[in-house]
């Protein structure tokens, strides 16, 4: 992984800020074996579990938070897959998912969402013969390259038959994608909207004919490998903190602060994983809620021990060694879907419903 690491090094400012090297993102990390981390052998992978996965994302955030939230969106796909009772869908499309041949998108941000009651789903189906005819918009979803990508939705019928999680094509007729947003950070991860209009989606495509039921299944390793973004990206300040306040004169007090954060890392981190594995989370998602909540802080609290220790340096661009971009990175992990905010709402929820 050293070599991909020192690319991710070279080119982490130019992902964070342009687009020009977006085409390269997922192909680098496919060669480096990254998708199949946590994909069983049998079917392509490197065997392990979804704590691989969520491991390989957080290596990766710790030197470019734009390639990780590729990684993610990848791998998030690929776990649909490997979730889903439709084998002829995951044997059709996994070989070239592994190797980066073909892009693969989440799309179901709103999906978990909606699990949460936090929002209705934003994209409608109508029957067709034993498939369905999709409607509706997606405003944010990540790799979706402008040459070919396929992504999941979930979709709500019109005939009162249960949401649903669909494929869709990015060569299908009726889908438009938007050009990539404009982003403040994060501008390499070909991040863009997709409207559907008339999309015909056969039944060869559904990933789950019962979202309801299939969603909590997948929402762990969804929320699992989506806060290895911010264990990554809390590392890397934390290490960059360490390294600063150690060669600063008059900064060494911030040493017992940066130790306190490294052990609460280490502790969601463990708390994470065994949640993962133990699939406590799929009865448990509130617990999962508080960790990606906390992990959160965590990030903020890094960023801000770096700034700290590196004081006046952090401002000046020739000594600021990344902190400009992981501050902007930082700002990233509240608003990912869902955000701190409706997890907090969602938690709210819940504790009154217990009531």
């Amino acid at each position: 992984m050293a070599a991909l690491h020192d690319w991710l090094a070279r080119h982490a400012d130019t992902l964070d800020q342009a687009e020009a090297l977006a085409d390269e993102v997922m192909p680098a990390l496919a060669a480096h074996g990254c998708f199949r981390a946590g994909v069983p052998e049998a079917m392509g992978g490197s065997g392990g579990d979804v704590r691989d996965a969520i491991l390989g994302i957080a290596d990766i955030a710790r030197h470019s938070l734009t390639a990780a939230f590729v990684y993610w969106g990848q791998r998030s796909f690929i776990e649909y897959l490997l979730q889903s009772p439709n084998a002829a869908l995951r044997e059709k499309l996994l070989p070239a998912l592994l190797d980066g041949a073909l892009a693969g998108a989440t799309g179901l941000s709103n999906a978990m969402k909606f699990l949460s009651g936090m929002e209705p789903l934003q994209i409608s189906a109508l029957p067709d013969h034993d498939g369905w005819t999709l409607d509706g918009k997606l405003a944010w979803i990540t790799n979706l390259r402008p040459q070919r990508f396929v992504a999941a939705a979930a979709v709500a019928p019109v005939n009162d038959a249960p949401p649903a999680i669909v494929m869709f094509d990015s060569s299908a007729a009726g889908v438009h994608r938007s050009d990539n947003l404009q982003l403040i950070a994060l501008r390499g991860s070909h991040t863009a909207a997709v409207r559907l209009e008339q999309v015909a989606v056969p039944a060869s495509n559904i990933i789950s004919a019962d979202a309801p039921n299939w969603l909590p299944r997948v929402r762990p390793a969804f929320l699992g490998m989506q806060c290895g973004m911010s264990i990554g990206l809390a590392q890397a300040s934390l290490e960059a903190a360490a390294r600063a306040a150690g060669a600063a004169t008059g900064r060494g007090q911030l040493a017992d602060d940066i130790a306190t954060a490294q052990e609460a890392l280490a502790q969601h981190t463990a708390q994470l994983l065994d949640g993962v594995a133990s699939g406590r989370f799929v009865a448990e998602a509130p617990a999962m809620f508080r960790l990606r909540i906390g992990l959160a802080g965590i990030v903020r609290d890094a960023v801000t021990l770096e700034l700290h220790a590196k004081g006046g340096h952090a401002y000046l661009e020739a000594q600021q060694d990344g902190f400009a971009r992981r501050l902007r990175e930082s700002a990233f992990i509240p608003v990912i879907t869902p955000s701190i905010t409706q997890l907090q709402a969602a938690l709210a929820k819940h504790a009154g419903g217990s009531r």
